[in-house]
């Protein structure tokens, strides 16, 4: 089902082989001979090296466990910064300006380049709640609503969209898990069917986002999610699945039984390679609209949250600066 599993290739050893093959046809000697045996025995060897590579393994869930799939979202999921993405209409609805408009397309395409390390994730989310004190929280969930599927829709990797899938067809919980806002996360997480979403949760008072965090939904904190959604639904986590692209998600990686990099950042392509891990190359962003999910039914975590940290991942300079006058 997956068309992008693994990430090397045996591809140059038969092209040698058959250069080789070629002098022989031409009546070479029989080291010669010999010399194309042997290589053709590495690249078939090699060839099984890489078939033997781990793929996700999906089973049904036996009927006494329960097991869920916890996926980032930005680069794992869709193709974008989810946060970045919903830029224009913010600024429509007069919550951004022009200048924080074209920043945050400049951004957009830093991510999709090279992602952010940590240290500019945490500087920016300090800017980014900053910024955000004061927004209204129903006015920034009326903006998501009435834009998720113009914004996002188009943004899903086809091959996410099939892996969710899957996993609700083998019984198993799927869950969003993001360092973007539970106003922007759970939207997402309805849109593709899965059971709950986990993101980042700010402060609100008087029905205003104050600029404080309640909880970053970011690294070490995933897998703190994780244990908690664990404990409340009795997930076996033994038997769990979790997906990523960052590095920084290790630790939620690290608490399940069945962890895979998606589109991985270099430090998590090296720790997977280290651990044996499967890797999934995402790259086929499709529109859902001809593929709708049914809704699993489950209650979405839809606790009062403010636009939250920017996603894990994504670099910002500057994105949402309020209009002021």
């Amino acid at each position: 089902m997956l068309d992008h599993v693994g990430e090397f290739s045996s591809r140059s050893a038969p092209s040698v082989g058959a250069a080789r093959d070629k002098r022989v046809e031409q009546g070479g000697p029989e080291e010669q001979r010999e010399r194309v045996a042997a290589d053709r025995q590495r690249a078939s060897n090699g060839q099984r090296a890489n078939n033997a590579r781990p793929r996700p393994h999906i089973e049904p869930a036996p009927a006494s466990t329960r097991v869920a799939a916890f996926f980032d979202l930005d680069k794992t999921i869709i193709a974008k910064s989810s946060t970045l993405a919903f830029s224009r209409p913010l600024f429509k609805e007069g919550l951004i300006n022009r200048r924080a408009v074209l920043k945050s397309a400049y951004a957009q395409f830093v991510f999709m380049l090279s992602g952010a390390d940590a240290d500019q994730t945490e500087r920016m989310r300090d800017y980014i709640t900053q910024l955000c004190a004061g927004w209204d929280v129903e006015q920034v969930r009326a903006i998501v609503d009435e834009t998720l599927h113009d914004i996002v829709d188009p943004l899903v990797y086809a091959e996410a969209a099939e892996l969710i899938a899957e996993h609700k067809a083998a019984g198993h919980d799927v869950v969003v898990i993001s360092a973007t806002g539970e106003e922007i996360s759970a939207p997402i997480a309805t849109m593709l069917g899965a059971t709950t979403a986990v993101g980042t949760r700010m402060v609100v008072a008087d029905g205003r986002y104050t600029g404080e965090i309640e909880f970053y939904c970011y690294g070490a904190n995933k897998a703190v999610a994780v244990a908690e959604l664990a404990n409340q639904h009795g997930y076996d986590l033994a038997a769990c699945h979790g997906y990523t692209d960052s590095s920084t998600d290790l630790p939620m990686l690290e608490a399940v039984g069945h962890p895979c990099a998606v589109n991985p950042d270099r430090a998590l392509r090296k720790a997977a390679a280290e651990r044996d891990w499967p890797v999934l190359t995402f790259s086929n962003p499709v529109s859902l609209r001809s593929r709708m999910f049914s809704s699993s039914g489950a209650t979405l975590a839809m606790t009062a949250v403010g636009l939250g940290a920017v996603a894990a991942g994504a670099t910002w300079y500057g994105l949402f600066r309020r209009r002021r006058g």
